[in-house]
């Protein structure tokens, strides 16, 4: 395993670790070797899956559910748009 074992971090060097990942994950994947994407894949599950253990009553959004994103796509679709004229 790469780094510190998830589950030793306190909160915020969880975060902070969380955020890092984050960040790096859109060039990690498109200039990174198949061995360092890997990598971070296995790295990014660990960190969240920690997350998502200290934090299994977290807020979660209605828009980032399937139905609000369904309830979402309906009004977009639905909103007429201005003409240009």
């Amino acid at each position: 395993m790469t780094g510190v074992d998830p589950s030793r971090l306190d909160d915020q060097q969880l975060m902070k670790e969380l955020e890092t990942i984050h960040r790096t994950r859109h060039d990690t994947l498109l200039y990174g070797s198949n061995d360092a994407l890997r990598a971070h894949n296995e790295r990014m599950a660990q960190l969240e899956g920690e997350y998502l253990r200290r934090n299994p009553r977290r807020i979660v959004a209605a828009g980032r559910t399937r139905e609000g994103a369904r309830e979402r796509g309906c009004t977009e679709t639905a909103t007429p748009r201005a003409s240009a004229g």
